[in-house]
C-alpha cells in the first residue's frame, strides 16, 4: 500500500516513525511538505520520498493522510478536487468535518477522520476513529493500522462523538500534565525541592496509569483498594470530594467538547 502525508510536521513524522517501527517500507511512504528543509529531515531521518507539491506522482497513492493544520485545510484540498480517483483519505486534523473537507474535495466522500493525541509522539498515543459509510472494511483496517503504530484505536459509532473524543483525550494529556503540575506543587508545600517533588508526582500517575492498563478492575476499584478506612488516603479523597473533582471534571470535557462544535463550525465554513 502506497501512504501519502499531505505536511511534514511533528504528528506525520510520529506516524511515519511507527509505522517503519511495525514493518512498513519507506518506499511506500511519500510526504508533501513544503518547506524544503523539512524535506530534507523526513528524507534523511526516515527515508522516505517527498514532494514539493501534491502533484501526480505524490497523488499515485491508496492512502492519503491530510496532516496539515485545520485553518490551512480548504486551501490545501480545493486544488484536489476531481483529482483523487480511488485513495482513502485520512485527517488528523482537529475539528474538522468529513462533509466539509469532501466539498472541498469536489463531493469526494472516501473519508476517515482521526483524532490522535500528542503521546502518540512516543508510541503510546490514543486515537479516535470515525469512517464515511462510503469507506469499505478493507480500507477501514488499513487506516486502523497505520493509527495503531502510534498507540491504541477506538473507532467511533457517530461523528458527533468525535467532538467528545477530542474533549475526552484529545486535550486529556493537558488534564493530566495539570495534575501533575498540581501534586508536584503540593510536593513542594510540604517541603520538597522540585526535583524530587516533581519526581514522585510523575512517578505516581506513570505507576497508576500503568497499574490500571494492566488491571481487570475498573478505577474505582483499584482505588477503593488503596483506601483504607480512616487512612491518609481516605482523608485526601474527601477533600477532593467536597471540591466536587468529578463533576469539576466533567464540566472540563463538557466545556472542551462545546468548543470543539464551535470550532468545527468556524473551520467549515467557505
Amino acid at each position: 500500500m502506497k501512504i501519502c502525508f499531505l505536511g511534514g510536521g511533528n504528528m506525520a513524522a510520529a506516524l511515519i516513525g511507527g509505522m517503519l517501527a511495525k514493518g512498513y517500507e519507506a518506499g511506500d511512504i511519500a510526504v508533501v511538505e513544503l518547506q524544503e528543509d523539512a524535506r530534507s529531515r523526513l528524507r534523511e531521518r526516515f527515508g522516505v520520498q517527498t514532494h514539493a507539491a501534491l502533484d501526480a506522482e505524490a497523488l499515485a497513492c491508496d492512502m492519503l493522510v491530510l496532516a496539515v493544520k485545520p485553518q490551512q485545510m480548504r486551501d490545501a484540498l480545493t486544488p484536489v478536487a476531481g483529482l483523487l480517483a480511488h485513495q482513502v483519505v485520512v485527517s488528523i486534523a482537529a475539528g474538522l468535518r468529513l462533509g466539509d473537507m469532501a466539498r472541498w474535495l469536489g463531493g469526494y466522500a472516501r473519508l476517515v477522520r482521526c483524532m490522535p493525541n500528542t503521546p502518540a509522539l512516543i508510541g503510546a498515543g490514543v486515537t479516535g476513529l470515525f469512517a464515511d459509510a462510503s469507506v469499505s472494511e478493507a480500507e477501514r483496517h488499513a487506516v486502523g493500522q497505520v493509527m495503531a503504530s502510534v498507540g491504541e484505536i477506538v473507532w467511533i459509532d457517530t461523528e458527533a462523538q468525535m467532538d467528545a473524543v477530542t474533549a475526552v483525550s484529545g486535550s486529556g494529556p493537558a488534564y493530566v500534565f495539570h495534575f501533575i503540575e498540581a501534586l508536584e506543587a503540593a510536593g513542594v508545600s510540604q517541603g520538597f525541592d522540585a526535583d524530587t517533588a516533581r519526581k514522585l508526582a510523575i512517578g505516581t500517575v506513570l505507576g497508576a496509569a500503568r497499574l490500571a492498563a494492566d488491571s481487570d478492575e475498573g478505577p474505582a476499584v483499584l482505588r477503593e483498594r488503596v483506601t483504607s478506612k480512616g487512612g491518609t488516603t481516605a482523608a485526601a479523597l474527601a477533600v477532593m470530594a467536597e471540591g466536587d473533582l468529578l463533576g469539576l471534571v466533567g464540566r472540563a470535557v463538557d466545556a472542551a467538547e462545546a468548543r470543539g462544535k464551535a470550532l468545527g463550525d468556524a473551520l467549515g465554513t467557505d
